[in-house]
């Protein structure tokens, strides 16, 4: 069974998002192979909840919840479709504090997972100076930050990618 496509999040299971379980889905309760591996905010606590009924908005619709935070994006004036569509019929992903889901040209950017050191390494001019703002990180101290970085580690940076404009956005978490 092909997995079903989300416009905000291409390669869920190369960002590790999607993973292959043989649990049944809390939602459909079928097997499909494969389970979100962040869950749903809602009520009940939810732990096994498959693509399919992420996708649909099934799960989100049954327990009442989000499987994003939609408060970043509708604080950037982003069309409550389109909040809609991140928040309830898209996979999210697991993050050190709260996940957030970045927003340009007045669209919810792609998410493609933790960034790389090369990304980091290739942020320059305003790009770079937007991105140490948004983050409160000193100028001085980002060298040593990116010279440090990997994927996967305690200090996570995230990697977005406007679907319009093809500029790519970045976020720090860490634990």
């Amino acid at each position: 069974m092909e997995l079903p496509k989300f416009k905000y999040h291409p390669d869920p299971v190369g960002t590790g998002a999607i993973v292959e379980t043989n649990e049944e889905c809390e939602s459909c309760g079928l097997s499909k192979g494969y389970k979100a591996e962040s869950t749903i905010y809602a009520i009940d606590e939810i732990e096994i909840i498959c693509p399919w009924c992420i996708s649909d908005g099934s799960a989100a619709k049954k327990f009442d919840g989000e499987f994003s935070d939609s408060h970043p994006l509708l604080s950037n004036g982003i069309d409550k479709e389109i909040v809609k569509e991140v928040c309830e019929r898209t996979p999210s992903f697991i993050s050190w504090q709260q996940e957030r889901w970045l927003s340009h040209c007045n669209d919810a950017c792609e998410f493609h997972g933790d960034a790389q050191k090369s990304d980091l390494e290739s942020l320059e001019g305003e790009q770079l100076e937007a991105f140490l703002k948004e983050e409160y990180i000193s100028k001085d101290l980002w060298p040593s930050i990116v010279q440090s970085y990997a994927p996967d580690n305690n200090f996570a940076v995230y990697k977005f990618k406007c679907r319009h404009c093809g500029q790519n956005k970045f976020y720090t978490d860490c634990d």
